[in-house]
């Protein structure tokens, strides 16, 4: 946020707060689930942008109608009779759109598979500027329910989260996403301190905190806790191959290690190099999921990276929510 605009919203908070902190943490809840602008900024952005849409300019296009009047839009490749042939789902971050994803989905496209790639509700060609973790696990099951189930899943930073918690099935009315095999690009592990820097960053008071992260329950039906790792990986059976790069200054490679600790059929590979972005559509990173998908990866033993997760603190690095 700009300085102003932050001076201003802090004002606003604070008068607010002092009034109800209820409706300041719900207010603050609205202010934390506005998307950025889905147009592109600055020369690299609308390069990579423009590039990404030339890309899957030759795909379908489905608009998937969700809850309280929002969308998510997706994008099929090698949809129609093609035959018996896998399905894949591609999920993209925060911020992000199936666009940034184009390297990846035409990888796998490449392989004569259906992909269907989304745009999160507020992200894309889905329009809108809201979205929240319930709206995202609702946006991948309207998918399975218009294109079917689905081989496996693979998603960026926040996309990666959401396919975990749906396939946790965390959300009880939300039907989880289907799939042997799911994919985690440079994604988190928990929610929890999104929220507990959201608030510092607009100031709010110890019960407006408490009452923003208090409509997480009242939308999702569970408690911000619950989104986190350590209590889902270990209910997926199903393989996992969480992708990180060390270097990664966005989501901490922390979480990487935690997802890893979290569950023995939980595959680790580093991508060390590609920071947080460049990931999705780095070489090495590309092979490593045709791999994989093809369930000859090469992952690392549980029990190293349960030792590398025991010696790297969970807060190793700062994080900041921009990226998810």
């Amino acid at each position: 946020m700009a300085n102003f605009a932050l001076k201003v919203i802090r004002l606003g908070f604070s008068g607010l707060q002092a009034v109800s902190p209820t409706l300041a943490g719900r207010a603050a809840f609205q202010l934390f689930c506005r998307t950025p602008s889905p147009r592109p900024k600055g020369g690299k952005a609308k390069a990579a942008h423009a590039a990404g849409a030339a890309r899957l300019a030759g795909g379908e296009r489905f608009m998937l109608k969700l809850s309280g009047g929002a969308k998510a839009h997706a994008y099929r490749l090698n949809g129609g009779a093609l035959g018996k042939r896998k399905r894949y789902l591609v999920t993209h971050g925060w911020g992000s759109s199936a666009v940034y994803m184009a390297d990846l989905v035409s990888m796998l496209a490449a392989t004569g598979a259906e992909v269907v790639a989304l745009d999160f509700p507020g992200h894309g060609r889905a329009g809108g500027r809201f979205l929240h973790m319930g709206l995202a696990v609702e946006a991948i099951a309207a998918a399975g329910e218009r294109f079917g189930a689905f081989d496996a899943a693979i998603g960026h930073s926040f996309g990666g989260a959401a396919l975990m918690v749906s396939a946790a099935g965390l959300l009880s009315d939300v039907a989880p996403v289907t799939g042997e095999r799911l994919v985690l690009i440079g994604a988190p592990s928990e929610m929890a301190w999104l929220f507990t820097d959201f608030g510092r960053l607009i100031e709010l008071r110890p019960a407006a905190q408490a009452a923003l992260e208090n409509e997480v329950h009242r939308i999702t039906g569970r408690r911000l806790e619950d989104f986190d790792a350590g209590n889902t990986a270990g209910t997926i059976a199903r393989p996992v191959l969480v992708i990180h790069a060390e270097d990664d200054k966005e989501v901490s490679a922390a979480h990487a290690r935690r997802y890893g600790a979290a569950a023995g059929n939980v595959r680790l590979f580093w991508a060390n190099g590609f920071g947080h972005r460049r990931i999705v559509g780095a070489a090495p990173v590309l092979g490593a999921v045709a791999a994989f998908l093809e369930g000859d990866a090469q992952e690392e033993s549980s029990e190293s990276i349960k030792k590398d997760a025991e010696i790297i603190p969970f807060f190793e690095l700062p994080v900041r929510r921009a990226a998810l």
